[in-house]
């Protein structure tokens, strides 16, 4: 007899598991356990499913060949069986067994393993937000006991989110949570012509993605599209009329809505785990080691339940990804059948396309990093995605960060309306092998106009942050320079574009002096001031400022990215 297998979780890693470890061993017993209606779906899919670009949920379950994979799929093709729609309620470590109850029908049933695969998967998390209904103002409910409220897991909430805009029951919307979940559900809203306003508690949106500065970027640019972004607010209650959700009540102000998207993020569904007497981590999710064994060596865990290394800084954390859940599942399925098969961690990496744009990083934020102690610098430095002649090529900002002394790179922001997952692609593996500066300013990347320029966006940006590093460029990013400005410091604000940029757009405060005549304008600059020089992406500005130092001036800095990346006031004309 086959060694018998029981997965508990059947959407992402516990189906990987189930297909890998079929094909390693024929003569396994392998079972799956789902709390969920639904198996083997594309998560991530849910949010192009809710907004009309994927027409059929069952395409989001659907193998290469068109097969839906349902419990018949299951027991027909890989000879797995399934138990959908079925809760796993305690886990017997001593006689090697779980006990499952029928969501259907009730029924319970013993199943004895040999290895247990932990596939739980995450859970919402439910912040402590109450609802009132005004006809009845002294009735305190939970805020899903008001209809078209609603969470985005699974493919449940998908269908009720997708009827209730196709149904046109709303054309006001409140996004709850500023993380990738929140800008794409915004996306999707827009599209079907809502009127969106989203609500962040934190000062920024994407708070454990980007550093401020490039939330900020994507702000602006969030407001261009129609969204209503509101930073820096907490929900303090929900109201309701006649059991419809009707406004959401902030610290700071009341929004109307005819829906409102709780996207407040996850947490580890470890529960199980814990009542097992399993060890779970500092970040909630079950503790595994590098072969993704739990401290009980007959069971596993993979997927989202689960807490892993972070590569950069050595450390466990929580990183939910549907791409390292099937990963895993690989893993945990290699070394079920004997083999030594590592999972060494990851890089929290992500790419998200937002209408236009793309947002990708990897690795640690400068926030991340301070954090943790490093000392760091970074680069913020506009690019294209192509040669800037070529038709089509568009325009990327890429923030790289690396640890003073070492010059070893930490993580990189990536935005734009241009292709910047190649970018992110190239720097990941960097990150992942704990690689330098030197290493980026050197890699061998194919060119090729239609594709990128000469010397490419991530080695340029190497590039200036090892000569921050060195001394030969000083930075001071765009909201230290907006905090001297509020500030009234006596500084001078040097503008080295043309004449014709200037017109075109410019920083109110600023002084025009373009980079072609700055050589002959010398004594109109004090020499006892702070200079502050930008240009449109950087690069004239650093030219500038190697003039005024070798002129003999000593405070001199350059605005990390410009204009480009200058997200406040900005003016046209003479000013």
């Amino acid at each position: 007899m086959g060694k018998r297998v029981v997965i508990i979780g059947g959407v992402v890693a516990g189906p990987k598991v189930a297909a890998k470890l079929r094909r390693l061993d024929p003569e396994a017993t392998i079972t799956i356990v789902e709390k969920g209606k639904f198996l083997s779906y594309s998560g991530c899919g849910l949010i192009y499913y809710i907004g009309g670009k994927i027409k059929n949920y069952q395409e989001l379950m659907e193998t290469p060949e068109g097969e839906m994979q349902d419990p018949e799929f299951f027991e027909k093709f890989t000879q797995v069986k399934v138990y959908n729609q079925t809760e796993a309620t305690r886990i017997n470590r001593e006689k090697k067994e779980i006990e499952t109850r029928s969501l259907v029908t009730g029924e319970t049933r013993i199943l004895p393993y040999d290895y247990l695969v932990l596939a739980t998967g995450a859970r919402i998390f439910q912040p402590n937000i109450k609802a009132f209904e005004l006809q009845q103002p002294d009735l305190e409910l939970g805020y899903m006991d008001l209809a078209h409220v609603y969470t985005m897991h699974g493919v449940e909430d998908a269908e009720a989110i997708r009827w209730t805009i196709k149904e046109k029951l709303a054309k006001k919307a409140v996004i709850v949570g500023g993380g990738s979940i929140g800008l794409e559900m915004a996306e999707c809203l827009v599209e079907n012509g809502l009127e969106v306003t989203l609500v962040e508690m934190l000062p920024e949106i994407l708070p454990t993605f980007l550093d401020e500065d490039i939330g900020l970027l994507i702000r602006r640019y969030c407001q261009t599209r129609g969204i209503n972004i509101q930073v820096g607010e907490t929900i303090k209650y929900i109201e309701g009329e006649g059991g419809l959700v009707k406004r959401v009540i902030t610290d700071q102000g009341s929004y109307e809505a005819d829906i409102v998207i709780m996207a407040t993020g996850f947490k580890s569904n470890s529960e199980l785990a814990q009542k097992a007497g399993l060890i779970i981590g500092k970040s909630g999710g079950i503790q595994v080691d590098t072969s993704l064994r739990t401290s009980d060596p007959n069971i596993f865990a993979a997927g989202d339940c689960i807490e892993v290394e972070n590569l950069v800084f050595g450390e466990k954390v929580y990183m939910p990804m549907g791409s390292l859940a099937s990963k895993q599942g690989r893993v945990v399925a290699l070394n079920i059948c004997g083999e030594n098969e590592i999972f060494r961690g990851a890089l929290s990496s992500m790419i998200l396309k937002f209408f236009e744009y793309t947002i990708a990083r990897s690795g640690l934020t400068v926030k991340q990093a301070k954090d943790l102690g490093y000392e760091v610098e970074y680069s913020l430095v506009p690019s294209f995605d192509k040669a800037r002649y070529y038709p089509g090529a568009q325009q990327v900002i890429i923030k790289m960060i690396a640890e003073k002394g070492t010059k070893r790179l930490l993580g990189a922001q990536i935005i734009g309306k241009g292709d910047v997952s190649m970018s992110i692609y190239a720097l990941a593996p960097v990150l992942h092998y704990g690689g330098r500066l030197e290493d980026l300013s050197n890699l061998d990347l194919p060119y090729s106009p239609p594709f990128s320029s000469v010397i490419d966006s991530v080695c340029v940006a190497a590039n200036v942050l090892r000569n921050k590093l060195e001394g030969k460029l000083v930075g001071i990013s765009p909201q230290e320079v907006e905090r001297k400005r509020k500030q009234g410091d006596n500084f001078v604000f040097l503008d080295v574009r043309t004449p014709k940029e200037y017109l075109d757009l410019r920083i109110p405060g600023s002084t025009l002096s373009p980079l072609t005549v700055l050589s002959q304008k010398l004594d109109d600059i004090p020499k006892d001031k702070e200079i502050i020089i930008f240009s449109e992406v950087g690069h004239r500005g650093y030219e500038a400022s190697l003039i005024l130092k070798n002129a003999g001036f000593q405070d001199v800095k350059v605005m990390d990215g410009g204009i480009t990346c200058w997200p406040y006031e900005q003016g046209r004309g003479e000013g």
